[in-house]
């Protein structure tokens, strides 16, 4: 902020001009630079905090901080020192509001009463507050004006009230408190009075019985009544949970202890909720650290570790039976809240495990549930085996591998590789001598060669039979003069067809030919009718899409998917207005 100059009124400025000319006798003294400088620093030293602050004329500081254009006042403000009130609203626009005690009054006005008509009261019943065209009881035959008897009283004159915003929307402003508590009171003392009449009824029937233990105990339960009156429904905030009555505790912690968000400083760290202050996960997560040696692990951990979820368990369980009508307090009660909640959770046990044996007893299937357990069904243990990259067992005893039915590597007839060991040409064999029959006896690397030889023989053959089946390849010519004929003999087959179907249809056709071509007329001309009318109907939706604006058009109203049909053509042409006609304008 630069140094303040107070805007002062152009008068103002004359006159301490004229004073200062008279003091001095020359012109208005000027700021010097050195002068300039030294409100430079000034502020510098303001802003730096070093030299104290402005203040305006209520002795508040000015922050040094503020803009200049901000800090001056406008010429006709009338400032002659630093101020900020005329960033501030003024008095005179400050709008009162009714206070929140005020109400509109009720009912008639207490006091003396009028014996003789007022002049300017209403003249049908003689009240002051209101006139004959605005009176709202009955009208009387001679009115009050003229018989000057039976003046009503005068009404309370409505205060024009004007509230703020929690004054408009206060339910309970203009309640009036003393008619409940007569109401209230005068309930509580007759039910005070009939327990009294009861309790007065039961000495009596005991004192005639003779029964003095009984009254002892009367007398000592109505004592501990007076003293615990109101102390049975008080309990400690939160024990006892009731959906129309919520208790809120704000979470505090003390002074000293480090908040939970600066365990971890890191921004993907677990999340910290300011509203509720808590942090469920553990802040600690990736850091490796064990769990034992961490100052905080998260509310998670402390909500679930431990006896904590069994206090919330019973907790839960006194909430639900209190519900239900047991009166009971997990502080006040913990051995009765076990021993309830032992005997209820016995009861359903007992009920699961009798509802379990009717539907076995009526359905069967016991023999189902009668299974091996989850980690023998899937063949798990805990014994630790190692593998290399490329899978062989490092460390450790390798999986027994799972045998099937049939019986496995078995060797037979000298083989040393089993059955199907060995494939070729769709045809399973032994791989020590690819011999390709099953019984047969192992020759070892003698077979191999056999069957090499009869593969390659096996190929000679086949190769020769093949340039003995193979004819001699043809030409380009020749292969285009086949295509030709060919497709010349399948034209001539379809004329020959086409010229039998015509013969028939002519000879058919001849009789009904006439009675056809009639009812083809009346059709076209039915479709021609309609065709018409939608040409109609299509043009009045234009004009009436053309008359609105295109803003307000639906999406896509002058486009049409459908393909004309020739109905639908000839109506348009019939439809169509000729320009060049000129009794053009006289038909539209």
């Amino acid at each position: 902020m630069a140094f303040t100059t107070s805007k002062v009124p152009p008068t103002v400025v004359a006159k301490m001009a004229k004073s200062e000319e008279g003091d001095m006798g020359d012109e208005p003294k000027k700021q010097s630079r050195e002068e300039f400088k030294k409100m430079k620093e000034l502020e510098e030293m303001r802003k730096a905090g070093t030299a104290p602050a402005m203040k305006d004329e209520e002795g508040r500081d000015i922050n040094p901080h503020i803009p200049q254009y901000i800090m001056d006042a406008p010429w006709y403000f009338g400032t002659l020192h630093p101020t900020l009130s005329h960033q501030r609203v003024q008095e005179e626009q400050k709008k009162i509001f009714s206070k929140m005690g005020n109400w509109y009054n009720k009912g008639i006005k207490t006091g003396e009463m009028a014996t003789k008509y007022r002049k300017g009261a209403c003249e049908n019943c003689g009240a002051v507050t209101h006139k004959k065209k605005d009176c709202l009881e009955r009208p009387r035959k001679i009115g009050a004006k003229f018989t000057g008897e039976d003046i009503a009283p005068d009404e309370h004159l409505q205060p024009d009230l004007d509230f703020d915003y929690d004054g408009k929307r206060d339910r309970w402003n203009g309640f009036d408190t003393t008619d409940y508590n007569q109401k209230v009171s005068k309930e509580y003392a007759k039910l005070e009075e009939a327990k009294r009449i009861i309790k007065e009824q039961e000495l009596e029937a005991k004192l005639k019985d003779g029964d003095t233990e009984a009254l002892k105990k009367t007398a000592e339960e109505s004592e501990d009544e007076d003293e615990d009156k109101y102390a049975d429904d008080v309990s400690m905030p939160g024990q006892k949970f009731e959906t129309k009555q919520r208790i809120t505790v704000r979470n505090l912690r003390i002074r000293e202890d480090t908040a939970k968000y600066l365990h971890n400083l890191d921004t993907n760290s677990a999340y910290y909720d300011p509203k509720t202050r808590s942090m469920r996960e553990n802040p600690f997560q990736n850091t490796g650290q064990k769990l034992s040696e961490l100052p905080y692990a998260g509310d998670n951990f402390v909500r679930f570790s431990g006896d904590a979820s069994g206090l919330a368990k019973q907790q839960m369980f006194a909430w639900q039976s209190y519900e239900k009508g047991v009166d009971i307090n997990l502080q006040a009660d913990p051995t009765k809240l076990e021993l309830l909640k032992r005997e209820y959770t016995d009861k359903e046990s007992e009920f699961k495990s009798k509802q379990k044996d009717s539907i076995l007893d009526k359905y069967g299937g016991e023999e189902h549930l009668e299974s091996l357990p989850k980690q023998l069904l899937m063949a798990q243990s805990e014994e630790y085996v190692e593998y290399s990259r490329h899978g062989k067992v490092i460390k450790g005893q390798e999986k027994a591998i799972i045998k099937s039915r049939y019986e496995e590597d078995v060797l037979i007839n000298n083989h040393s590789s089993v059955w199907g060991s060995y494939w070729k040409a769709g045809v399973w064999g032994f791989k020590c001598c690819h011999s390709t029959v099953k019984e047969s006896y192992c020759v070892g690397e003698a077979g191999k060669r056999i069957a090499a030889e009869s593969d390659s023989i096996g190929l000679m053959k086949q190769v020769a039979r093949q340039e003995q089946t193979e004819e001699p390849q043809k030409s380009l010519v020749q292969l285009h003069q086949e295509k030709t004929a060919s497709k010349n003999k399948k034209k001539k087959k379809k004329q020959k067809l086409k010229r039998r179907k015509r013969k028939k249809e002519s000879s058919s056709s001849s009789d009904s030919s006439s009675s056809d071509e009639e009812k083809d007329e009346e059709v076209k001309k039915r479709k021609l009718v309609e065709a018409v009318k939608k040409q109609e109907e299509h043009d009045k939706q234009v004009q009436k899409l053309m008359s609105v604006d295109e803003r307000k058009r639906p999406y896509n109203s002058m486009v049409e998917v459908r393909e004309p049909t020739e109905e639908d053509m000839e109506a348009y042409r019939l439809k169509r207005k000729n320009m060049d006609d000129p009794m053009a304008k006289f038909l539209s």
